[in-house]
């Protein structure tokens, strides 16, 4: 499926809104949870391999 975007626009004929297919519209929704995970954890500091082996196992 081709992802086409429509806009919606006002009197004026300024784009006011967008419809999107769901599925990338889900897409969306996931990448932006995955970057404000990414953001929150920013300043979490690392650990080495042997560190998390020793979490984990």
């Amino acid at each position: 499926m081709v992802a086409v975007e429509q806009y919606v626009v006002d009197d004026q004929g300024d784009k006011v809104a967008i419809i999107l297919p769901l599925t990338e519209y889900q897409h969306l929704k996931e990448d932006l949870h995955d970057l404000a995970m990414v953001a929150e954890r920013r300043d979490e500091g690392s650990m080495s391999l042997a560190e998390l082996k020793k979490r984990v196992l």
